[in-house]
């Protein structure tokens, strides 16, 4: 696959208003010709507009916006663009190999229909109609059609809401294997600990409008400090008690410690209970950082 120059997605104030609502709001974001960006964000975030402004699906009130270089929706752009929608669905009566070998057809270089069977897992599905198929097993089918056309970048939008455990671990895999090979991929999920299992970059979205851009470890700091778990004698009343607790959590027998300062309420823990146990100190997760960025979002 040929080198990309420049940036693949590049946009400069983008706005997309419908009436009084603003679904983007000056949005500038540049990516890059490799990597995997997650896109974070609540329902209403702006998301799923912001995918559909690139692919020129919607037209933006205020600002620019390219792909490769060109205006969002131009045919040559397309052709190295692989796109799997939230909400997207496909004829009932066609096989998934009728509906992969047609979507091959519109690129100029697709992969291989049986490579991209087996990738998906649909190998012994490829024949089956598309309409008895379960929900999960369409996802595929959906997910296949993304990737046949063998595309530079690729748009998934929630593309693991609904589906079991082994069609999800198979995605994955394959969108690891898509960054490896040099292509880039822009994923919106409301899984975090699948932007945390996937991606080299993090976008979070609230309201319209950019909160956070940075790579994944930095996205995850924002949250700072440590949870420390444990199992303790002392009332999570005398635990908030201790040096630079943030918060407290009991689950079971366990209590979780959010904390700014790891040694001070380890060294307070220790001396009002010797007897604590199981102890257990880990960075906070991209859930808790994500929380901790809305949360100072809107008290700024």
């Amino acid at each position: 696959m040929p080198a990309l120059e420049g940036h693949v997605i590049h946009t400069t104030n983008l706005t997309k208003k419908y009436g009084k609502n603003t679904a983007l709001n000056n949005v500038n974001i540049e990516v890059g010709n490799s990597g995997i960006t997650a896109i974070l964000g609540e329902n209403g975030a702006g998301k799923t507009t912001f995918i559909h402004a690139c692919l020129g699906l919607i037209k933006a009130t205020h600002g620019q916006i390219s792909m490769f270089g060109l205006p969002p929706g131009k045919l040559t752009s397309r052709r190295r663009t692989g796109v799997m929608l939230q909400d997207a669905d496909l004829p009932d009566l066609l096989t998934p190999r009728e509906h992969i070998t047609l979507f091959a057809s519109y690129y100029p270089a697709p992969l291989s229909l049986d490579d991209v069977l087996d990738m998906c897992k649909l190998t012994t599905l490829a024949d089956k109609k598309y309409g008895k198929l379960s929900g999960g097993q369409k996802r595929r089918v959906q997910f296949a059609l993304a990737i046949i056309g063998n595309p530079d970048l690729v748009f998934l939008d929630e593309p693991t809401t609904g589906l079991d455990t082994d069609t999800r671990r198979m995605l994955w895999d394959v969108v690891r294997k898509l960054a490896e090979d040099g292509r880039t991929v822009i994923l919106t999920t409301h899984y975090l600990e699948e932007a945390d299992a996937l991606a080299d970059r993090i976008i979070v979205m609230n309201a319209g409008e950019i909160i956070a851009d940075a790579p994944t470890p930095e996205i995850r700091a924002l949250a700072g400090g440590a949870i420390i778990k444990c199992v303790t004698n002392l009332s999570v009343k005398a635990i908030h008690k201790l040096p630079d607790v943030k918060s407290v959590r009991k689950t079971g027998r366990f209590v979780e410690i959010s904390t700014q300062n790891q040694a001070s309420t380890l060294q307070g823990l220790l001396a009002a209970d010797i007897n604590a146990s199981e102890l257990v100190v880990k960075k906070p997760s991209l859930e808790e950082a994500f929380d901790q960025i809305i949360h100072n979002q809107e008290q700024a």
